[in-house]
């Protein structure tokens, strides 16, 4: 969950080496899953292929099964979330959550499984292939799952008649040059995914409205969303049209497709209103834009289409072309912990309605996390500062350009200050998060931090501040060239922080080493 604070972008650490040796694993899903609305449960079965492209052979392949996180208190999740006192209001009422039904086979052959050794990762399974799987050769993997979701505390799970159905079936963790990447699910710390292709039916009550990562493949429910949703941008002030099923029987199934993206999630409501537009880009291509909101008098969320379509089109120009053919903005349960949870092709806003300015920067950070986690599949856990502060130093410019408004100081910004020019604005702004204590070194893993207030500055805050000072250096136009040559090298792979260091340096001309070593440098960069 991304509290939008305002933050920035952030750096890969890992052992450099040339593109040309680069490899990572390909993954392939068909999914079937059945959500029982009454029971709060998800019952589906799942088949992989999945292919080695590393050098090594492997006997076995860790999956993550998120739900168990939510089973117990002995769990990394509620160690975590016990530990952290601005986290401890979670836990005032919840319901648990879990998987089972897991019957993995193995190219047609049952399979061995083992639990981890660590007890508090109940969460991951260790699935023993049946025959060594060496470079280049594909395994085929399938299992039932049954989903028992949780209340509605961190990030999956359901609330006031809404699903919010994240980290929801058996996935491969992530084999790259490091190893497995076998990690836990934690409230503070996200995640790290294998690019994957994605055909998934999804069958509910027919009186739901769902959006979901990918393209919707049923002509008729997809022709019946842009209707409404093309009414409901037109008029914004008068009752909106609201969804009706179109099907015969009181249960549908709706299919959705995704190439080349990380995960795959999906939400759930019968009150949704739609709003649906499209957005053209630089280069003519044309993506379908659609949000999905409460039906409530004065909402600021009548205008969510616009800041959608806004942040695609500012963060195409400024990093690189959006590359999906949809992108999505739904709006969850109000969470002032939580600013929203972002996946591909849609994102999840759980920022209070405060203000059209705070709702339209949210927004533009999760929209923007489609850069920063999906098309650059950097590891969230190891490095989140790649991921979140580099997007939150882009969120700050959009904030700047379109209100001289800043998420992290909110109304505390003097008028003087705001009436500045674009640049100087920006400069005020980052000269008062200078001043502000960052006690904890940028290059720092999610799962290292004592607080998820210690995390935000040094995750989102700090970094963006250290990109501003090479912008300062360098000046903006090359600032953005240099991360256009680094989305144009590293898109769909999953670039370290020395990744995006030589990209910088070769796009920049200059050796960045000195500056590179202030992602370790704890306390302020004075």
């Amino acid at each position: 969950m991304k509290k939008y604070l305002i933050i920035l972008f952030v750096c890969f650490s890992s052992i450099g080496f040339a593109q040309d040796k680069y490899w990572q694993q390909a993954v392939s899903y068909k999914i079937d899953v059945a959500l029982n609305d009454q029971a709060k449960t998800l019952k589906g079965s799942e088949h992989i292929v999945y292919k080695n492209n590393s050098p090594d052979t492997l006997d076995f392949i860790w999956f993550h099964l998120w739900p168990n996180a939510y089973k117990q208190e002995s769990t990394a999740l509620f160690h975590q979330l016990k530990n952290d006192t601005s986290r401890m209001k979670k836990m005032e009422k919840y319901s648990f959550g879990s998987i089972d039904g897991l019957n993995f086979k193995v190219n047609g052959k049952t399979a061995i499984t083992e639990a981890h050794p660590n007890p508090q990762y109940i969460d991951i399974i260790k699935v023993k292939l049946t025959s060594p799987l060496i470079p280049g050769d594909s395994v085929n993997i399938s299992t039932d799952f049954n989903v028992k979701l949780p209340s509605y505390f961190s990030r999956s799970g359901f609330a006031d008649g809404e699903f919010m159905i994240s980290q929801w079936y058996p996935k491969p963790a992530v084999f790259d040059k490091d190893g497995w990447h076998e990690f836990p699910y934690l409230d503070m710390g996200e995640f790290y995914s294998d690019y994957a292709s994605f055909k998934v039916n999804i069958t509910l009550p027919a009186d739901y409205v769902v959006g979901a990562t990918g393209v919707l493949q049923n002509a008729d429910e997809l022709a019946l969303y842009k209707k409404l949703g093309a009414e409901n941008t037109a008029n914004r002030t008068g009752k909106p049209a609201l969804y009706k099923s179109i099907h015969k029987s009181a249960i549908k199934k709706l299919s959705y497709e995704i190439d080349n993206v990380p995960d795959f999630a999906w939400f759930a409501a019968k009150n949704f209103v739609i709003q649906y537009d499209t957005i053209q880009l630089g280069s003519g291509k044309v993506v379908d834009a659609f949000t999905y909101y409460h039906d409530k008098k004065k909402t600021l969320w009548n205008s969510s289409i616009d800041y959608t379509k806004d942040a695609v089109k500012h963060y195409s120009k400024w990093i690189g072309e959006y590359e999906y053919p949809v992108v999505q903005v739904v709006e969850g349960p109000a969470n002032n912990s939580s600013g929203g949870m972002e996946y591909p092709t849609i994102t999840l806003i759980t920022s209070p309605d405060a203000k059209k300015e705070t709702l339209d920067a949210v927004i533009a950070h999760e929209v923007g996390h489609n850069w920063f986690m999906s098309m650059l599949g950097s590891n969230e856990r190891k490095h989140p500062w790649l991921d979140e502060g580099l997007n939150s130093y882009f969120q700050f410019r959009y904030e700047a350009e379109k209100y001289r408004s800043n998420s992290l100081f909110g109304d505390a910004i003097p008028e003087a200050v705001k009436k500045m020019p674009e640049k100087d604005f920006l400069t005020s702004i980052y000269n008062a998060l200078g001043s502000l204590p960052m006690k904890s070194a940028i290059e720092t893993p999610s799962d290292k931090f004592s607080s998820s207030d210690e995390y935000s500055m040094a995750s989102y805050v700090k970094p963006a501040l250290w990109l501003f000072i090479l912008e300062n250096e360098v000046g903006r136009e090359k600032m953005d060239k240099a991360f256009q040559y680094y989305f144009s090298r590293w898109k769909n792979k999953h670039p370290q922080p020395e990744d995006l260091k030589a990209a910088f340096e070769t796009s920049l001309g200059v050796n960045l080493d000195g500056y590179f070593k202030l992602i370790d440098k704890e306390g302020s960069f004075k």
